[in-house]
């Protein structure tokens, strides 16, 4: 696809029109893909055609028996087959490349990559691989940002927008969270958050989600008991340090799973043909499945896993014993399936890690010390949060989306504690999150924070250097090096021809030393570079470098007044390195934390 790096702005109405338009082929996308993960499940575990599938209810036993281990190893041959000969970009859990996109590329993901994202990963999950669907479907809706993006002729910003919106309204779609979708493409994908970002996400995901609840109501991703235990009074301070205590648990698990992962990753890339390497993957992953079904009577970490999730909040499971097992099984498959070359998200594997570690802690302190207050739901709804947030470093993505998907306000108090202990212990264990350790192996640094950049609308007049010197053109060089005031430093000289500016130069005058007795015999104006542009006192340094970039301009001079451009009105200059040392002036209280999560 030919498409220029940038093309003319589209005006709000138009781009706005776009942003729904992208939300709703997402919501129509994550319907299907669910039909199609419904369709490969069916298909594959009970030998039936049918797209009917309910992820939260538990997989009845397989009529193959035993052979269901090599369930998940047939659907891993698809897998490979499919990403290695049409979308490697397709492999793994796809956020990254998502964010490779935005901050790298321009935008720019291949069309095909939607498609084949959600063959592949229907297939991984399916089949049985522990993986999410959640990952897939922000691939998918950021891949189809990204081609309406490149089709449609506009402007590098708004194909980025488009990429991060299209993300957004997938994972909205997935889980039922209008809110949870903006406040994902906020804290992970956009570079820039303002109006004109936020309008066309917030539009791409209720579009996304109203076309999803048409489909599958209203309901929240999971049902919850009628009566929070939270809901009768405020947590008393025990059970808000018990929550704290929860964080830290999971900002370990968290950063054991954002090392396990990356840790298996780099072991199966030892191991040369794809084919044979997610083979052993998924045939560990299918033993480990049967296994469970053999001594717990539920394969358990096959798929999302959102039915022990389901039972855990309902009360179906309780034994602290079986929930840590859980825990440690469901790390172990998801590690071993996308370390292998599987297809899908980390998101749902990291709530039925939050779940089944809070529930057994939650389980634990009701045994100790019994008490209403400690109840093991309220402990699981807090671990997936803590667990969300400490492995992705998106606190207010994993609040948010905890409650749209519980529908539990009382529970956000607890979740906050919990995310903020379990994201401070995984920073501290470990630097990089889920989605940027893959990245930073790559050399492709992202920002994990925002900042207000103030240099941006800082006025040109406070940028500017005010020592220049205007000259006029036919002055010779020889006579300029001479004069006596330079003492030897850098000079900026703004070049004039009558009533005209002609060029600029930034001389280093420690030449003279070099030259003394020399002459060159040419003027400033022959020397004088003509890459500049012009702005105002008043202009904002967010014009002024988007003039400079537009005209590749390397200086800029700075007048007062309106009207054309005068030698008497000119008051300084700003170079690059003015911009630098505005910068750099600008991030200084946040410099030593620019890149940590």
């Amino acid at each position: 696809m030919n498409v220029a790096s940038t093309g003319r702005p589209r005006g709000l109405l138009s781009f706005s029109l776009i942003a729904i338009g992208v939300g709703a082929v997402t919501g129509f996308g994550s319907i299907l893909f669910r039909g199609l993960i419904g369709f490969v499940h069916n298909l594959m575990f009970l030998g039936r055609f049918s797209v009917v599938y309910d992820a939260n209810v538990f997989t009845p036993p397989s009529p193959w028996g035993a052979f269901v281990i090599l369930v998940p190893v047939v659907g891993g041959m698809g897998v490979v087959f499919l990403v290695k000969t049409f979308a490697p970009e397709a492999r793994g859990h796809g956020v990254p490349e998502v964010m490779d996109a935005i901050f790298y590329k321009d935008g720019r993901i291949r069309p095909a990559v939607a498609a084949i994202k959600s063959l592949a990963s229907a297939l991984s999950i399916g089949s049985g691989a522990a993986v999410g669907r959640e990952g897939p479907i922000i691939q998918i809706g950021a891949s189809l940002g990204s081609t309406v993006g490149q089709i449609v002729r506009m402007e590098t910003w708004q194909r980025i927008t488009l990429v991060a919106a299209g993300a957004g309204a997938g994972i909205a779609a997935t889980f039922n969270t209008p809110i949870g979708g903006v406040m994902f493409a906020i804290e992970l994908m956009l570079p820039e958050v303002s109006v004109r970002t936020f309008l066309p996400v917030a539009l791409a995901t209720g579009t996304a989600t109203f076309v999803s609840r048409l489909f599958l109501g209203l309901r929240p991703a999971f049902d919850m008991p009628p009566i929070s235990s939270l809901a009768a009074h405020p947590a008393p301070l025990y059970a808000l340090l018990l929550y704290a205590a929860l964080g830290a648990a999971t900002g370990v698990a968290a950063a054991g799973f954002v090392r396990g992962l990356h840790a298996m990753e780099e072991g199966f890339e030892r191991i040369a043909n794809p084919y044979l390497r997610h083979a052993i993957g998924m045939t560990l992953v299918g033993t480990l499945m049967y296994v469970l079904f053999l001594l717990a009577g539920q394969y358990y970490v096959d798929g999302v896993g959102y039915a022990t999730i389901q039972s855990i909040l309902l009360g179906g499971m309780t034994a602290a014993p079986l929930l840590a097992a859980l825990f440690v099984c469901k790390l172990l498959a998801t590690t071993l399936s996308l370390g292998s070359g599987s297809s899908g998200g980390i998101f749902s594997p990291s709530l039925f890690m939050g779940a089944t570690l809070g529930g057994a802690i939650g389980a634990l302190a009701h045994t100790i010390y019994p008490s209403s207050d400690l109840n093991v739901a309220a402990f699981a709804i807090v671990g997936m949060a803590a667990m969300v947030g400490g492995g992705t470093g998106a606190a207010m993505t994993a609040v948010t989306m905890i409650f749209e998907m519980t529908r539990d306000y009382d529970i956000v108090m607890p979740a906050i504690i919990a995310v903020a202990v379990s994201i401070g212990i995984r920073r501290y264990l470990s630097r990089e999150n889920i989605y940027t350790i893959k990245l930073v192996a790559r050399r492709h640094f992202v920002p994990k924070a925002l900042h207000a950049n103030m240099f941006l609308v800082r006025r040109a007049v406070d940028v500017m250097d005010k020592d220049v010197m205007v000259l006029p053109a036919d002055l010779g060089f020889d006579a300029f090096l001479k004069m006596p005031d330079h003492n030897g430093k850098f000079r900026h000289v703004v070049v004039t021809r009558g009533t005209a500016v002609v060029g600029v130069l930034r001389v280093n005058t420690a030449l003279r030393h070099g030259l003394e007795g020399a002459y060159t015999g040419v003027s400033l104006g022959e020397v004088a570079g003509r890459n500049f542009t012009v702005a105002r006192e008043d202009d904002i340094m967010f014009d002024v470098i988007g003039r400079m970039s537009r005209k590749n301009a390397a200086m800029v001079v700075v007048v007062r007044g309106k009207g054309m451009p005068r030698p008497a009105n000119i008051v300084g200059l700003i170079s690059k390195e003015h911009i630098a040392d505005s910068v750099s002036e600008s991030i200084r209280p946040y410099a030593a934390d620019a890149f940590s999560s």
